[in-house]
């Protein structure tokens, strides 16, 4: 675990030091997730909190299965239907 030591300044502004910024790949700009939880602060890129949602939904979908092809044979069917 990387711990550093950083101030709260006007605003509510927290500058998050740039070995954290480099290591999660982000940038001036770039939007990110901030969520509390357990008086916790935790902050994700958009990416990793995609993949977190996925991992956690991997463990209700069979491997191989794509949802995705799923969905397009249902909507392909439905418009045959039509």
């Amino acid at each position: 675990m990387q711990t550093e030591v950083t101030k709260l300044s006007a605003g509510g502004r927290i500058v998050i030091p740039a070995r954290f910024r480099k290591a999660l790949g982000v940038e001036t700009g770039d939007e990110l997730i901030v969520v509390l939880e357990e008086e916790e602060l935790r902050i994700f890129t958009r990416r990793q909190a995609i993949k977190r949602a996925q991992g956690m939904l991997r463990r209700y979908i069979p491997e191989g299965r794509s949802l995705v092809d799923e969905l397009i044979q249902e909507r392909r069917a439905e418009a045959a239907r039509e």
